[in-house]
């Protein structure tokens, strides 16, 4: 037995560096001193384990920005059948190993593909878990777009956001002369990295509570739970998406959203 966790232990660090602490058969962990505190990301699927169905058998989800894979594995435990994407070789590697430790190779489809691939995918999910990844890109809303409409029942999203809570109570419509309220802390808004946040050059992007809202809202999906900070489930709502001015605009420029295709910033950390 020593010997077995001797090896496991080898392999572990082999595949090296982690950033899902996956909790392995044995007991043995893959990065037990998380740099982010505590057991990372078990504490987050703590706050939202209760906002999903305990039961998604025939459900399909797609796990976007996989990593490691600690969040397909929950979900195909629960009898969900996952589709797991990441740009990054070296997490698709852990989360192939680790999916053969637990047993759920079959359950778990892990692909090498960004976000914007699935623009030209027919593909629809019931559960797309979009956690981690909205601020690692340069063009965050038309992942958004593409997502929503691939979303069949909910979509579970977590970003970075500025603190506070604010929403502005008319956005409606304001006259150009009128640019003041644009100053508002309610005011839907992105804070734009161009350098690097928190020492990495991926993120480019900080919404506020009321921006995240009215970028949901805008790509068609309406938040029906708040399970912790930064976490919103949604649910699809086609009458607040904008999709026909993305309609319109393709059918005039038929290569641009192609053209979109590889400029994103690769999903990291989540």
């Amino acid at each position: 037995m020593a010997d077995e966790t001797n090896e496991l232990q080898r392999e572990v660090e082999a595949l090296g560096p982690w950033f899902h602490n996956l909790h392995l058969p044995g007991g043995l962990q893959t990065v037990p001193d998380h740099f982010l505190g505590g057991d990372f990301p078990s504490f987050k699927w703590q706050q939202i384990r209760d906002s999903i169905p305990q039961d998604l058998g025939g459900w399909r989800v797609l796990d976007v920005g996989c990593n490691a894979g600690f969040y397909s594995f929950e979900l195909a435990r629960r009898g969900a059948s996952v589709v797991a994407i990441d740009m990054e070789p070296l997490y698709l590697t852990q989360a192939r190993w680790a999916a053969r430790q637990y047993g759920l190779q079959d359950r778990v489809e892990f692909r090498e593909q960004q976000v914007y691939d699935l623009a030209r995918s027919g593909e629809q999910f019931d559960l797309v878990w979009f956690m981690g990844v909205f601020y690692h890109l340069r063009y965050p809303l038309l992942a958004l777009d593409i997502l929503a409409q691939r979303t069949r029942r909910m979509m579970v999203f977590q970003t970075l956001s500025v603190p506070g809570e604010e929403v502005y109570p008319d956005t409606a419509d304001h006259p150009i002369t009128e640019r003041e309220p644009l100053r508002d802390p309610g005011w839907p808004r992105m804070a734009f990295i161009e350098h690097k946040f928190s020492g990495d050059p991926t993120n480019w992007w900080v919404p506020n509570h009321a921006g995240i809202e009215a970028m949901l809202r805008s790509s068609g999906l309406r938040v029906t739970a708040r399970p912790a900070e930064e976490i919103y489930v949604c649910v699809p709502s086609p009458e607040t998406a904008a999709w026909q001015w993305d309609t319109q605009y393709r059918s005039v420029f038929p290569d641009a959203e192609a053209c979109l295709v590889g400029w994103g910033g690769a999903s990291r950390r989540r």
